[in-house]
């Protein structure tokens, strides 16, 4: 009789769970219907301003805090729901969304235009068009807009100040460029226009390094073998690791300049990439464009100190972390690369310590770096949900393999003819899983 009464009283509670979780998936689907491709700025409900008062309260943001906005269905959904069950209603949860997945997928997939249309549409150029133009760039705003992805064009500025580099008061924002580019010429002449005998033998054999990993640097594109932009890597990467001796050049670095030189060179240069010379730029520019792609490096590396210092214990950090999220979100797939011997640090630090870079396709990379950027200093920790998604978008294949046969796959990953749709999807999963489990460290344990 008691344990009738329990299964009783426990049935609704059930319901209740599945019922909100059934809402939450139909206010995503819904607010997919009729957009480009699905990114976080699709799932945050927030008013079109009327005005320029009141601007501030409807983007108010706590990624300084590492929790991400989100929409009030979804914060309900947590409060009510994920944060309140025990383990067990968790496991249900997330196995409904294992099991929604494709739903999803589906209904993303009937969005018309890729991201590269949505990027430039005329209703988002004029919402950046009027965060840039004013005396005062809220920041905050600018990082829910550039989410989404930037429009080409205003990529250099909104990089600039979406790392710090550049002031969000446009009266002091040439000045402080111009003194930023000159104090890095300085340190181009103090540091590496030297000769060796004056360097220390650590810093030759770091030099040595750096000059044999830029000609590797994006192999499969042709700009970066041309021999003066393997030089401007050269001097990016060798002036910032002597004033950053905490780390010194760790190989990898070298691929997270690239986004960089490629978005501030687009300034001076038209066209497709494949066709760019970087000839046709007078040295006085290149200057500048290597004093921004050093201090944007220095203000991006800031952040996450510990994944380049001895023994990288902040990738190792996040490795962990990662393992832990896809145990919870896909125990199937957690379970067989365990079985099969296969440790997450084998295939994932290089994510990690590349940023992804050697794993999508180039054309790609930027408009990643535009919500990397815009996470601004909770990227860290979505990086972890970043590469869940990005891992288990193979979540079906990578359970039919062997040891071997995983160490092959996850090494050459099927990406090369990815498009924004996939990259996009990518995104979409990763916050909404942050959504679910940021706040509730818990249930990763």
């Amino acid at each position: 009789m008691n344990n009738n009464t329990h299964g009783e009283e426990g049935q609704p509670k059930k319901e209740s769970l599945d019922s909100r979780f059934s809402q939450t998936l139909r206010n995503v689907q819904e607010l997919l219907k009729g957009r480009s491709i699905p990114g976080k700025v699709l799932l945050t409900r927030r008013l079109e301003p009327s005005g320029n008062s009141g601007l501030q309260k409807q983007y108010q943001r706590s990624y300084s805090q590492n929790d991400a906005g989100r929409s009030n269905d979804v914060a309900k959904y947590m409060e009510g729901g994920v944060r309140n069950t025990n383990i067990s209603d968790i496991n249900i949860t997330v196995n409904k969304l294992r099991s929604s997945t494709s739903n999803i997928e589906h209904a993303a997939r009937e969005v018309k235009s890729v991201m590269g249309a949505r990027s430039t549409d005329s209703a988002r150029v004029l919402k950046f068009t009027k965060e840039l133009s004013g005396q005062m760039v809220v920041v905050e705003r600018l990082r829910e807009l550039a989410w989404s992805g930037v429009p080409p064009y205003m990529r250099p500025d909104v990089w600039r100040l979406l790392l710090g580099y550049a002031p969000p008061n446009s009266d002091r924002r040439e000045g402080v460029l111009r003194r930023k580019r000159i104090e890095y010429l300085d340190c181009v002449a103090q540091f590496y226009d030297i000769p060796d005998a004056e360097r220390s033998d650590d810093e030759i054999n770091m030099l040595r390094q750096i000059a044999v990993d830029c000609p590797r640097t994006v192999p499969d594109v042709a700009f970066f073998q041309q021999p003066q932009v393997q030089k401007s890597l050269e001097r990016i990467l060798y002036t910032w690791a002597i004033r950053h001796p905490a780390s010194g050049y760790v190989q990898g670095i070298n691929d997270l300049v690239t986004p960089f030189l490629v978005v501030f060179l687009s300034e001076y240069l038209d066209g497709s990439i494949d066709s760019w010379s970087i000839s046709d730029i007078s040295s006085a520019n290149i200057s500048n464009i290597e004093a921004d792609c050093y201090w944007c490096l220095s203000q991006l590396l800031d952040g996450m100190q510990d994944h380049y210092t001895f023994a990288q214990p902040g990738i190792q950090r996040l490795v962990f972390k990662l393992k832990e999220l896809v145990r919870r979100i896909d125990e199937p797939v957690s379970r067989h690369v365990e079985d099969q011997g296969l440790e997450f640090l084998q295939f994932a630090f290089r994510w990690f310590n590349c940023l992804l870079i050697r794993e999508i396709p180039f054309h790609l990379v930027t408009r990643l770096w535009d919500t990397y950027l815009a996470e601004g200093d909770a990227l860290p920790d979505f990086l972890v949900y970043i590469f869940a998604s990005f891992l288990l978008t193979w979540s079906d294949t990578l359970r039919k393999l062997d040891f071997q046969e995983l160490v092959m796959f996850l090494q050459h990953l099927p990406t090369h003819n990815w498009t924004y749709q996939e990259l996009e999807m990518v995104l979409s999963r990763a916050y909404m899983w942050h959504s679910m489990f940021n706040n509730s460290p818990s249930h990763l344990a």
